[in-house]
């Protein structure tokens, strides 16, 4: 583990606006900084960096954190990641508390075993004349860091004479047990892939065969490093042009990443021999890009993209199918010299919830009502994964498709609440300026904790509980904190503030209450009477009372 004292140093070492515009082009605007939000889509900057609280928040999507949290947002990277990642910009020596060797000395292992891989490439003519059949370059195979392992015993070997303890060579996932508890190498006379976390750490590899054995290709096995299901091959490589073009093409394989981005196409990743899972939206999610399923055509392919394109959609994900036809891949397309066609095909393809409602329609009989009855059923179950106003943007294309009435798909939501929510996410001052002000001077909030319940702070209801918990990392707060036409109270202006949205409240309340026919008589006019003669004229008056809820009325 890092010293979290080092950690703190570290914090006191940097200065977020340095930090944030070694990635951003960060503009002068009053007291702080501003740029386009570079974690969603906008055209006028909303993204906010403070110098005098080191934090960045954008008014546009809510996202904040400090200098620590950008770089694992921007970088995709885990928190001890980002810590290092920041010490190696500034040169700062990070200490380390025991307990941490294990995880390093794995990486070692697999550091030692990538450099030695790649040495034995060129002398390894049958794995060179494999790569120059499928049309690798010298420059893809240096770039992506292709290599190859001969015989396990010289895998064991070379172990042993970089004094490598076997323990830590199982623990990396190069080695294995059999059953007799003697160890091999799991990797045997393969061309080898290394596979990198987001942030480009090396976790494992994946090997291709040359021989004739039945398993093709294979990936290191689950690890402290490695998880296939939360890595995608390539993306170290991909993620800073997934970012600017908002967009990443998934794949089936590692040739189809490696001819893809030497052909031009950069945002291209590919899962490691399993289909895309829940697991993998995090890291897809990254930057908001559309996302592009380029699978085979054949049955396979087609089962894979709507299985993925299912999921997409559920989580809200935009993007596109593109199914390669006549059995061939992305690679075979960039070998063969199609850039353009596929440049076309990528360009082109289906829309997710499209994809998947014409795929639901296509394998069912629609001349069988029963038929016809089961596809309706499995129609509607997908489209209760969308939101409601995505679902009920496509009810009519999934009628066309089954040829039945709209109406059968469900009724139209009532818009009225939805209208309410909308209603109230207005921005009021008052409470900005009474929240601002707490936060500059704590102890106002013991003052007012008597006074003042969350539910009288409406909208900013969130905001005001994590002040009370003291939960100053709320990106809400953040963005308070940092936002200029937000100014802190003086002591009198504070009060009547306050004041005025407690007359408010309660003037609130008492609308309700005269509307209300769910309360008896006595107790209805009991409240009325104590709002009317007793709070409020006290209010008036500038007096802090307690707060009263029906219950204490």
């Amino acid at each position: 583990m890092i010293d979290p004292a080092s950690i703190e140093s570290l914090k006191q070492s940097i200065d977020i606006v340095d930090v944030i515009g070694n990635y951003l082009e960060l503009k002068k605007a009053g007291a702080n900084y501003k740029c386009n939000c570079p974690f969603h889509r906008e055209k006028t900057p909303s993204f906010n960096v403070s110098p005098a609280k080191q934090i960045y928040h954008c008014f546009g999507c809510g996202v904040g954190g400090d200098a620590i949290k950008f770089v694992m947002e921007y970088e995709k990277l885990s928190y001890p990641e980002a810590i290092e990642k920041l010490a190696a910009m500034y040169n700062f020596s990070l200490r380390y508390t025991k307990g941490s060797g294990d995880y390093g000395e794995a990486k070692r292992v697999l550091e030692l075993l990538q450099q030695w891989y790649v040495g034995n490439l060129d002398r390894a003519p049958e794995a060179m004349e494999y790569l120059r059949s499928r049309g690798i370059s010298q420059a893809s195979i240096e770039a992506f860091g292709i290599g190859y392992v001969p015989d396990g015993r010289e895998v064991l070997a070379f172990l042993r004479s970089r004094q490598i303890p076997m323990p830590k060579a199982l623990e990396a996932g190069v080695v294995a047990q059999g059953e007799r508890g003697d160890l091999y190498a799991r990797l045997n006379r393969r061309i080898t892939f290394p596979i990198y976390s987001p942030a480009g750490a090396i976790v494992g590899f994946g090997g291709r065969t040359l021989g004739d054995h039945p398993a093709k290709y294979i990936n290191s096995p689950q690890t402290r490093l490695f998880n296939k299901s939360r890595l995608l091959y390539g993306y170290h490589r991909a993620k800073e042009e997934i970012y600017r073009r908002k967009e990443i093409i998934v794949c089936e394989g590692y040739l189809d990443v490696i001819m893809l981005h030497q052909a031009g196409f950069h945002t291209a990743v590919a899962t490691l021999g399993t289909a895309l899972t829940a697991e993998h939206l995090p890291l897809l999610g990254k930057g908001e890009p559309r996302v592009i399923l380029a699978y085979d055509g054949d049955s396979a392919g087609v089962a894979a993209a709507l299985k993925a394109a299912r999921l997409l959609s559920a989580h809200g994900f935009e993007g596109r199918v593109v199914l390669f036809p006549q059995g061939k891949d992305p690679a075979d397309m960039v070998q063969s010299g199609e850039r353009e066609e596929l440049e076309r095909l990528l360009g082109e393809g289906t829309e997710l919830i499209p994809f998947v409602l014409e795929k639901i329609a296509g394998s069912y009989d629609l001349g069988n009502p029963r038929q016809k009855e089961q596809a309706f059923a499995e129609m509607k179950s997908f489209l209760n994964q969308l939101s409601p106003i995505v679902r009920e943007s496509v009810i009519p294309q999934a009628a066309h498709l089954l040829q039945a009435l709209p109406a059968l798909f469900g009724q139209r939501r009532d818009e009225r609440p939805m209208q309410r929510h909308f209603d109230q996410k207005r921005e009021d001052p008052a409470w900005q300026a009474i929240l601002r002000t707490m936060m500059e001077n704590e102890g106002l909030i013991d003052e007012v904790l008597d006074i003042v319940s969350p539910e009288m702070a409406g909208e900013y209801r969130e905001l005001f509980e994590a002040l009370l918990a003291g939960n100053r990392d709320h990106p809400g707060l953040q963005g308070l904190a940092i936002d200029e036409r937000v100014r802190p109270l003086d002591d009198e202006a504070f009060r009547s503030t306050l004041l005025a949205q407690l007359e408010r409240f309660y003037r609130l309340r008492l609308r309700e209450l005269t509307q209300d026919r769910s309360l008896p008589y006595q107790k209805k006019s009991y409240l009325i009477r104590k709002i009317k003669s007793d709070i409020l004229p006290r209010l008036k008056r500038g007096e802090w009372i307690p707060y009263a809820s029906d219950s204490t009325l």
